[in-house]
């Protein structure tokens, strides 16, 4: 689902238990946060260049946290990885071939990426 309209998540409040934030830019956490439920966790793992400005509001009412994560080893990457098999949890993304690689970096400066791109290396 894309977020970057007007009100474009106010249909997903208070429905989540966790959400996963890997956005390494500025952007606005505040609208996910009332994305989840009482006692929901906004996990950041992507790191912003900018110190990112959270209102207290949607975090005392709803009783929500924010946490933070380094991106783990192997292990922890494996344990994610069958965990989203056994729920049916996937992503949304465009797959590239390598010699895409330029292209698609221009696009993501111009803003005309709706997801992430995943090279696809069997293309090597």
């Amino acid at each position: 689902m894309l977020t970057s309209g007007t009100n474009a998540l106010a249909p997903l409040a208070g429905r989540f238990d966790v959400i996963l934030d890997t956005v390494s830019a500025e952007h606005d956490v505040n609208g996910y946060l009332s994305c989840l439920k009482r006692d929901g966790t906004l996990i950041m793992v992507g790191a912003s260049p900018t110190p990112l400005s959270v209102s207290a509001f949607p975090l005392i009412f709803g009783r929500r946290r924010i946490l933070g994560s380094l991106v783990g080893g192997l292990p922890q990457t494996q344990e994610m990885l069958d965990h989203c098999g056994k729920h049916g949890i996937t992503s949304d993304i465009e797959r590239i071939d390598p010699a895409q690689i330029n292209e698609a970096y221009d696009r993501a400066v111009r803003g005309e990426v709706k997801y992430r791109f995943v090279i696809d290396c069997s293309k090597f």
